[in-house]
């Protein structure tokens, strides 16, 4: 096998003649010199010097070699600057993905602050839903996901709402529902780290006898309600808390678009919950908002995480990019 330290000998001593000189040249003896040039020979099975008089020159089969490794070696050293580059955070790619609430409040801040410390690093958003996003990620797609689940389902599977149409085509639903949660939730092959734990919160239409509490209030209280839905993720994480509370939720609406959410709330058409990044980028008008209990008494939350491959973690920009989000997340 033909070794770039040997390479770099014959073109030491294609430029300088002779043994002695490329050993100068290279800062090491002679002898050396004379062992790689024996080692290089042996692996190509043929001459590659010629001696004449007092110098050398390559033979037809050093002169191949020799134009070959020009190349080889010119694009060795350019590996190792781009490589030494990315390690040093002086180049780099990082691929995000990110839920719609992530993308529009701890994307921004964290992206801003790496560029503005390390500009030659790119970063590229698509925005993604678990359990896609957590496929691209699987699949090479992008280098971190951005995701969330409920803590209180501790990775469960919730029952999906009813859906409209024949028993079959409800079980077929809820089935494929319930395989998305699954797979929406289940890191265990993943480097997580945890961003934030984001609350979830009640929207009710402004003149709602609620509304003016001033103070938590129980899913219980909200029994006999219409309901107005997200994602299925959310939908799920919904019924189950409704069922911890003793209740099944009737889900008039599903939408995932938030500012539908709210205007559907505003017209008075439901109550709905969502998480408090939600309504960072949304303007809640027309509703108000209140603190929301589970069964237990604990705020009801959800836990914000951004994951990546294990071996990916170790990764610079990767790794530095985890920590701009991170900090984008303490400041929420």
């Amino acid at each position: 096998m033909i070794e770039a330290r040997h390479l770099r000998v014959l073109r030491a001593v294609a430029r300088t003649g002779s043994f002695s000189a490329a050993a100068r040249e290279l800062g090491c003896t002679q002898p050396a010199i004379s062992q790689q040039m024996k080692a290089l020979e042996k692996s190509v099975d043929t001459p590659l010097v010629v001696r004449s008089g007092r110098g050398m020159q390559l033979s037809e089969a050093g002169r191949v070699l020799l134009k070959h490794a020009t190349g080889i070696l010119a694009g060795l050293s350019a590996a190792e600057e781009e490589v030494a580059a990315i390690a040093g955070l002086r180049a780099g790619r990082v691929r995000l993905v990110s839920f719609p609430t992530a993308s529009s409040t701890l994307v921004p801040p964290a992206v801003a602050r790496l560029r503005d410390s390390h500009p030659g690093v790119r970063v590229s958003l698509v925005e993604a839903e678990p359990p896609e996003s957590l496929a691209m990620l699987r699949g090479g797609e992008c280098e971190i996901a951005l995701a969330f689940r409920y803590p209180q389902s501790d990775g469960a599977t919730a029952s999906p709402a009813p859906a409209h149409g024949s028993p079959r085509e409800a079980r077929a639903e809820a089935n494929l529902e319930a395989q998305q949660l699954s797979a929406g939730t289940d890191w265990s092959d993943l480097a997580v780290t945890p961003l934030l734990d984001d609350p979830l919160v009640g929207l009710l239409p402004a003149g709602h006898p609620l509304a003016g509490r001033g103070g938590p209030v129980g899913l219980a209280e909200l029994a006999g309600e219409q309901w107005i839905a997200g994602c299925p993720q959310c939908r799920g994480h919904l019924v189950e808390l409704c069922a911890g509370a003793g209740f099944e939720p009737r889900i008039d609406f599903a939408t995932d678009d938030y500012p539908a959410v709210v205007g559907l709330v505003a017209a008075g058409l439901g109550v709905a919950v969502l998480p408090r990044l939600a309504l960072q980028s949304v303007r809640p008008d027309g509703v108000s908002t209140v603190p929301v209990r589970t069964a237990s008494g604990v705020p009801a939350v959800r836990q914000v995480v951004a994951l990546t491959l294990p071996d990916l973690a170790q990764v610079p920009a990767v790794a530095l990019m985890q920590e701009r989000l991170a900090g984008a997340a303490a400041h929420r």
